[in-house]
């Protein structure tokens, strides 16, 4: 168990080192360089739209290689999803700007974004499936947990990146080249990460569903059985990616925008939260196997709501130490809910078809709430004016949060024996 959590949290980590570099080159550098003819507001809306395509194919991907998943394996999908989303990201890096390419330029970055976004449809789901079935019933939340902490890692190794270049070069030097290093250092870590996974094993789950009958088509066989469990799902994973986001994305374009805080400054109020958050996490995944982790989403999502208002309003004082304060208690809010999703929402679905279920389910919310989120965050701060932006946008994401809350309420706790699994499952 020890190996196959740290390939799993590896792979995690480089995944979401991938898409969360291109989440800070987004807010940061993406709309001069690539939407120069737009103002500064239209260029962040349109950076933040190539932000969204990644998310936009993440269905599509969770389709693919749940599909694979189902058929052929979980170990399969950790290789293809690492590779895919791994090439794409080198080439983000690679890409001349709109002055070099001119219209090109921003269809090919929203090219490869939706390439990356392809990957991560299907590496979180491979990862929590290889964990979480490897592992005894009575422990499954704490392992399925580490691939959980993976995100958390892979945005620290991204905007530590970005924040040693950023801080160590002129804004010349940066806006050249210094921003493409963490996107050309991804394929050094997607070799590394092939190299870790390779050696893996298939899941007892897996190996037992190929010898009873492995579903035929996988997503057919999900959309007639669990079609209403695949929308609770997704709608119970909205909240958690339109906060996160709504914390690590719009908070950093709009403190380092209108507020005018030093990007460098910012960038590390957000990096000291999230590694909060990522030690959490195990704690968070251990405590759902204690208490259950219906419970536990509840928690996490009614804690959000409340903090996330409070937070924003934090940005206007400038002070660093509050807003990494307030950042990491509302990132400490989400992960009582996260740390816990990974061993839950494959408990919801048969295993001839839980890679497809989790995946479409998981990816559907994200796309609901990390795609749609800095956009909204981003026109409701515009129509509101600076004077109420943040309790705006704060409101926008409380009742978001709330609407995930009330689909987690309709969900089953699949807190029992692991006997009783695929009823629950089925019921």
């Amino acid at each position: 168990m020890g190996r196959i959590a740290a390939a799993c949290f590896a792979g995690t980590a480089i995944e979401y080192y991938d898409f969360s570099v291109y989440g800070v080159a987004a807010a940061l550098v993406f709309g001069p360089l690539f939407f120069p003819t737009f103002s500064p507001t239209a260029g962040l809306l349109a950076a933040f739209g190539a932000f969204a395509a990644g998310f936009l194919a993440r269905p599509l991907g969770s389709v693919l290689f749940g599909h694979v998943g189902d058929r052929f394996g979980r170990r399969t999908v950790l290789l293809g999803s690492l590779l895919t989303t791994g090439l794409a990201t080198v080439g983000v890096g690679l890409l001349p700007g709109y002055d070099t390419l001119g219209v090109a330029a921003p269809a090919l970055l929203v090219l490869l974004r939706f390439v990356q976004g392809l990957g991560v449809g299907g590496e979180w789901t491979g990862a929590v499936l290889l964990a979480s079935e490897h592992a005894p019933p009575h422990r499954r939340g704490l392992w399925a947990g580490f691939p959980q902490v993976g995100p958390a890692v892979g945005y620290l190794l991204a905007n530590g990146l970005m924040l040693a270049m950023s801080a160590g070069l002129s804004e010349e030097a940066f806006l050249a080249w210094g921003w493409r290093v963490p996107f050309w250092a991804a394929g050094v870590l997607m070799v590394a990460g092939y190299a870790l996974r390779h050696g893996l094993g298939e899941t007892p789950e897996f190996r037992r569903v190929a010898a009873e009958g492995r579903a035929a088509a996988p997503f057919a066989e999900v959309v007639r059985g669990h079609g209403r469990r695949v929308l609770l799902v997704a709608g119970a994973t909205a909240g958690a990616y339109a906060l996160y986001y709504g914390v690590v994305a719009w908070s950093l374009a709009h403190a380092t925008g209108p507020l005018g805080m030093d990007p460098t400054t910012m960038l590390a109020c957000l990096m000291a939260a999230v590694a909060v958050m990522g030690l959490a996490t195990p704690v968070a995944a251990a405590l759902g196997d204690r208490f259950g982790r219906r419970r536990m989403s509840l928690a996490g999502y009614a804690a959000m709501v409340v903090c996330i208002v409070p937070y924003l309003l934090l940005l206007r004082t400038g002070e660093p130490v509050w807003i990494a304060a307030g950042a990491a208690v509302t990132l400490l809010a989400l992960v009582v809910m996260l740390g816990v999703q990974g061993a839950y929402l494959p408990e919801l679905f048969a295993a001839r078809v839980r890679c497809t279920g989790t995946a479409v389910s998981y990816n559907l919310g994200a796309v609901l709430g990390g795609a749609v989120a800095p956009l909204a965050a981003t026109r409701i701060a515009a129509s509101a004016g600076a004077g109420t932006a943040e309790w705006a946008v704060g409101g926008y994401l409380a009742v978001v949060c709330a609407a995930s809350l009330l689909c987690v309420l309709r969900l089953p706790d699949t807190r029992q024996p692991r006997r009783n699994e695929e009823a629950v499952a089925l019921k």
